[in-house]
């Protein structure tokens, strides 16, 4: 039975060391040439057996029998969280090795990367790195098991404080985690394992669990397939030449062999015209006939296509098969809503990520897309602002708005490099317009206003009298009905002008000129300063109940009118 290499993810925290780990299996340098250190795109690195042997002596130590073929490690994006690759059926990644900064615990990304592994039913063990930024942690021998007992008491109750606060963490997620050499049954705990990309410390042991694990709860699903299967992860162009590169998870694929791509709304299909394929702990490629899953590739198309990154790929069979594999592909996992908001990513991968994000945290989904925000986004968002405003939003991950694009000011478009920060800013926007809404529908039923009597400006003493206003808090609107300090009742307001203009309501802030049939301004108001919306005991009470959604002005002013209406009536607001 052929059997094909696991696909190992590295993920975590940005700045928790993923790429600075990987670099200690493979022992390379990348990170130091990475801008700012930071991973720039998503790598791949062919990892054979006979070189897993060679770095890691515990394989034979511990009498571990190794029929995988090897490794095809992939690492994501540091600064733009962990990138959810995926094939029909779940993740793309076999297994992952998330990474945790033991002094840091638990940070946001580590946390987006847990739900996301969780979603996905995708095995993990944890490389709890930088043991070695521990006070007083030396290095004394090679496995972490004999250098932890050999640490002084102190050094060892440093580090058990920082481990059991993050086993604490990753039960509160529901995993019992366990230190590697310490478990006795793998189905029921994570493995931790401490390590120092720096030092070296706990890299061979991160290799003999992984390919404990695999070789005995993989087998199964690594066995290889007839037809080739793979994912795209990005369209790359050097001077006249475009190429696809992407994972190749299952077959093989040969030279001048059809394939189909998915697409939204169906699949391409071209032959294959070159392949390139890694090699061997490296970052170059090179020419082949024919390739063997898993394989990092390279490959051009006899036709040029519009192909979208996160996109499936496979051998073409026949339309129906076609068809209904990439329906359930892409199909399945980008399930839209008749309401709610639109989300824009850089591939089919962050958008499924930023799916089931969304899903967890109750936000539904209307219209989903690949590419930057464009008109259509605008034109689509400004459909909700009547039906329902809180989902007037386009989320964008990682993606750009086009240059002829015009937001309007009831549109709130989010973007963002990092998925937790886009969720945090959404939350956050979602939060604030609920209120603003619940206010709006409290200030229709009820209306509570403060205004100053501008005495400068009487421009009518009656029938009806008509003289200036500022509102000093809350909203003024045509037939409201004014009283006095005294509880008097001056009037109902029949019309509100504004710079010489007809206006249904007024602000706090603005000077307006109101008119009040029925009322004599020189003998009413003429020695008054502040007058005050009328209102019952029953409103009082609904604005009590949501005083979070008033302003201090507002609450101000009400608590003036309950003052004045107790005066009258001790009962009153009670």
């Amino acid at each position: 039975m052929k059997i094909r290499q696991p696909i190992l993810t590295v993920a975590g925290h940005v700045d928790h060391g993923k790429t600075s780990i990987l670099d200690a299996l493979r022992r390379s340098a990348i990170a130091e040439k990475e801008a700012g250190h930071i991973t720039q795109k998503i790598s791949f690195t062919d990892f054979p057996a006979q070189s897993l042997r060679m770095r890691c002596p515990l394989i034979d130590k511990y009498g571990i029998k190794l029929d995988i073929p090897g490794f095809l490690f992939i690492d994501t994006p540091g600064h733009a969280a962990f990138n959810n690759l995926r094939k029909r059926g779940g993740s793309l990644a076999d297994l992952a090795i998330l990474v945790i900064d033991i002094n840091e615990g638990i940070k946001p990304q580590t946390a987006e990367v847990i739900q996301i592994l969780k979603a996905n039913k995708t095995p993990f063990i944890v490389a709890l790195n930088k043991v070695d930024k521990i006070q007083g942690w030396h290095k004394i021998k090679d496995e972490f098991k004999d250098n932890y007992d050999t640490q002084p008491v102190h050094v060892k109750q440093a580090f058990d404080e920082k481990y059991y606060t993050l086993v604490g963490a990753l039960h509160d997620f529901g995993f019992n985690a366990e230190l590697y050499f310490k478990i006795t049954d793998f189905t029921k705990n994570l493995i931790i394992v401490p390590c120092s990309a720096k030092t070296g410390e706990g890299i061979s042991e991160i290799l003999m669990m992984i390919c404990g694990l695999s070789q005995k709860f993989l087998r199964e699903q690594l066995t290889l397939g007839e037809k080739a299967k793979g994912v795209v992860l990005e369209i790359k162009k050097e001077k006249t030449i475009s190429y696809i590169e992407a994972i190749l998870y299952d077959g093989n694929l040969s030279l001048g062999q059809e394939i189909a791509i998915a697409k939204f709304d169906g699949y391409f299909t071209s032959k294959v015209k070159s392949i390139h394929v890694i090699e061997p702990l490296s970052f170059k490629f090179k020419n082949c006939d024919s390739v063997r899953a898993a394989a990092g590739i390279r490959i051009q198309l006899a036709d040029k296509l519009e192909i979208l990154p996160g996109m499936p790929f496979m051998t073409y069979t026949n339309e129906k098969e076609v068809k209904d594999y990439f329906k359930k592909d892409v199909g399945e996992s980008i399930k839209t809503e008749k309401q709610g908001i639109i989300i824009k990513a850089d591939s089919l991968g962050s958008l499924e990520a930023l799916m089931i994000l969304l899903k967890q945290a109750n936000v539904p989904v209307a219209k989903v897309g690949i590419g930057s925000i464009s008109k259509s986004d605008i034109l689509f968002a400004k459909s909700n602002l009547d039906s329902n405003p809180i989902d007037s939003v386009i989320l964008g991950f990682n993606v750009e708005v086009d240059d002829d694009v015009l937001v309007n000011d009831k549109i709130k478009v989010i973007t963002d490099e990092v998925v937790y920060k886009l969720i945090e800013n959404l939350q956050l926007f979602r939060e604030e317009k609920a209120k603003e809404i619940e206010k709006e529908r409290l200030m229709s039923l009820f209306k509570v206003c403060k205004l100053e009597v501008l005495h400068n400006y009487v421009f009518r003493n009656t029938n009806p009298a008509i003289f200036g206003v500022r509102v000093v808090a809350g909203r003024m609107v045509t037939g409201q009905e004014l009283i006095d300090e005294n509880n008097e009742k001056i009037g109902r307001i029949k019309n509100i002008q504004s710079e010489n203009k007809g206006v249904e309501e007024a602000t706090e802030g603005m000077e307006v000129a109101i008119s009040i049939p029925g009322v004599n301004f020189e003998r009413k108001l003429k020695d008054k300063r502040y007058i005050y919306s009328e209102m019952s005991s029953k409103q009082f009470k609904s604005f009590k109940d949501n005083k979070d959604l008033l302003s201090s002005n507002e609450l101000s002013a009400l608590q003036e009118i309950k003052n004045i209406k107790q005066a009258n009536d001790d009962n009153w607001g009670s």
